[in-house]
Protein backbone atom coordinates (compact mmCIF):
# COMPACT_ATOMS: atom_id res chain seq x y z
CA UNK A 1 0.00 0.00 0.00
CA UNK A 2 1.31 3.42 -0.98
CA UNK A 3 0.40 6.99 -0.02
CA UNK A 4 -2.39 8.79 -1.86
CA UNK A 5 -1.57 11.98 -3.76
CA UNK A 6 -5.05 13.43 -4.25
CA UNK A 7 -7.53 14.70 -1.66
CA UNK A 8 -10.38 12.18 -1.75
CA UNK A 9 -13.66 13.20 -0.13
CA UNK A 10 -14.87 10.46 2.20
CA UNK A 11 -18.55 9.69 1.71
CA UNK A 12 -19.22 6.07 2.74
CA UNK A 13 -19.85 5.90 6.50
CA UNK A 14 -19.70 2.72 8.57
CA UNK A 15 -22.93 0.80 7.95
CA UNK A 16 -23.19 1.70 4.25
CA UNK A 17 -24.15 -1.00 1.75
CA UNK A 18 -21.84 -1.19 -1.29
CA UNK A 19 -22.04 -3.31 -4.43
CA UNK A 20 -18.98 -5.24 -5.57
CA UNK A 21 -17.62 -5.08 -9.12
CA UNK A 22 -15.68 -8.35 -9.24
CA UNK A 23 -16.43 -12.07 -9.62
CA UNK A 24 -15.47 -13.06 -6.07
CA UNK A 25 -18.98 -14.34 -5.25
CA UNK A 26 -20.05 -11.40 -3.07
CA UNK A 27 -22.68 -9.08 -4.56
CA UNK A 28 -23.52 -6.69 -1.72
CA UNK A 29 -21.30 -5.85 1.27
CA UNK A 30 -21.92 -3.80 4.41
CA UNK A 31 -19.11 -1.58 5.69
CA UNK A 32 -18.06 -2.66 9.21
CA UNK A 33 -14.98 -0.51 9.74
CA UNK A 34 -12.43 1.62 7.90
CA UNK A 35 -8.87 0.41 8.45
CA UNK A 36 -6.52 3.16 9.64
CA UNK A 37 -9.11 5.92 10.05
CA UNK A 38 -8.94 8.46 12.85
CA UNK A 39 -11.89 10.70 13.65
CA UNK A 40 -13.31 13.02 16.25
CA UNK A 41 -15.03 11.31 19.20
CA UNK A 42 -18.62 10.48 18.36
CA UNK A 43 -18.17 10.75 14.58
CA UNK A 44 -18.65 7.71 12.34
CA UNK A 45 -15.54 6.76 10.36
CA UNK A 46 -16.04 7.18 6.60
CA UNK A 47 -14.30 5.66 3.57
CA UNK A 48 -13.47 7.04 0.13
CA UNK A 49 -11.75 5.82 -3.02
CA UNK A 50 -8.69 3.59 -2.40
CA UNK A 51 -9.50 3.02 1.30
CA UNK A 52 -9.13 -0.42 2.86
CA UNK A 53 -12.31 -1.46 4.67
CA UNK A 54 -13.60 -4.41 6.63
CA UNK A 55 -17.00 -5.53 5.33
CA UNK A 56 -19.63 -8.20 5.92
CA UNK A 57 -21.03 -9.99 2.86
CA UNK A 58 -24.83 -9.57 2.79
CA UNK A 59 -25.74 -10.97 -0.66
CA UNK A 60 -23.90 -13.39 -2.88
CA UNK A 61 -22.98 -17.06 -3.16
CA UNK A 62 -23.96 -19.18 -0.13
CA UNK A 63 -20.32 -19.94 0.74
CA UNK A 64 -19.45 -16.20 0.76
CA UNK A 65 -22.48 -14.94 2.73
CA UNK A 66 -22.05 -13.98 6.41
CA UNK A 67 -18.27 -13.71 6.04
CA UNK A 68 -16.22 -10.72 7.11
CA UNK A 69 -13.83 -9.75 4.30
CA UNK A 70 -11.34 -7.03 3.43
CA UNK A 71 -12.30 -4.77 0.52
CA UNK A 72 -11.02 -1.67 -1.31
CA UNK A 73 -13.34 1.11 -2.50
CA UNK A 74 -12.74 1.66 -6.25
CA UNK A 75 -15.62 4.00 -7.24
CA UNK A 76 -17.71 6.62 -5.44
CA UNK A 77 -20.58 8.89 -6.44
CA UNK A 78 -19.29 11.92 -4.55
CA UNK A 79 -16.80 13.89 -6.62
CA UNK A 80 -13.21 14.23 -5.45
CA UNK A 81 -10.37 16.46 -6.60
CA UNK A 82 -7.10 15.41 -8.21
CA UNK A 83 -3.84 17.40 -7.84
CA UNK A 84 -4.17 18.83 -11.39
CA UNK A 85 -7.55 20.39 -10.46
CA UNK A 86 -9.74 17.85 -12.25
CA UNK A 87 -12.81 16.60 -10.40
CA UNK A 88 -13.82 12.94 -10.80
CA UNK A 89 -17.08 11.20 -9.92
CA UNK A 90 -18.64 7.87 -10.89
CA UNK A 91 -22.26 6.79 -11.29
CA UNK A 92 -22.13 4.23 -8.46
CA UNK A 93 -20.29 3.23 -5.29
CA UNK A 94 -18.34 0.03 -5.74
CA UNK A 95 -15.71 -2.11 -4.02
CA UNK A 96 -13.34 -5.00 -4.77
CA UNK A 97 -13.14 -7.93 -2.32
CA UNK A 98 -9.61 -8.93 -1.23
CA UNK A 99 -8.12 -12.27 -0.12
CA UNK A 100 -6.04 -10.62 2.62
CA UNK A 101 -5.11 -7.15 3.88
CA UNK A 102 -2.01 -7.06 1.60
CA UNK A 103 -4.14 -6.09 -1.43
CA UNK A 104 -4.51 -9.34 -3.38
CA UNK A 105 -7.97 -9.38 -5.02
CA UNK A 106 -10.15 -12.45 -4.66
CA UNK A 107 -11.83 -12.05 -8.07
CA UNK A 108 -10.17 -12.28 -11.49
CA UNK A 109 -12.36 -9.87 -13.49
CA UNK A 110 -13.47 -6.31 -12.62
CA UNK A 111 -16.61 -4.85 -14.22
CA UNK A 112 -16.55 -1.15 -15.04
CA UNK A 113 -13.88 1.51 -14.57
CA UNK A 114 -11.48 1.66 -11.61
CA UNK A 115 -10.23 4.97 -10.15
CA UNK A 116 -6.58 5.78 -10.79
CA UNK A 117 -6.07 6.47 -7.08
CA UNK A 118 -7.03 2.90 -6.17
CA UNK A 119 -4.65 1.49 -8.80
CA UNK A 120 -1.73 3.65 -7.61
CA UNK A 121 -2.23 2.59 -4.00
CA UNK A 122 -2.98 -1.12 -4.63
CA UNK A 123 -0.75 -2.71 -7.32
CA UNK A 124 -2.64 -6.04 -7.13
CA UNK A 125 -5.82 -4.27 -8.27
CA UNK A 126 -3.96 -2.39 -11.02
CA UNK A 127 -2.76 -5.68 -12.59
CA UNK A 128 -6.32 -6.95 -13.13
CA UNK A 129 -8.06 -3.63 -13.95
CA UNK A 130 -8.99 -3.23 -17.61
CA UNK A 131 -10.37 0.35 -17.51
CA UNK A 132 -8.52 2.89 -15.32
CA UNK A 133 -10.00 6.40 -15.09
Amino acid sequence: MQALKSKVTKLLPVGAYIETCDNSGAKLIKLVSVIGSKTVKGRKPSAGVADLVLAAVKKGRPDMRKQVVYAVIVRQKKEFKRPDGMRIKFEDNSAVVLKDDKGNPKGTIFKGPIAKEACERWPGIAKIASIIV
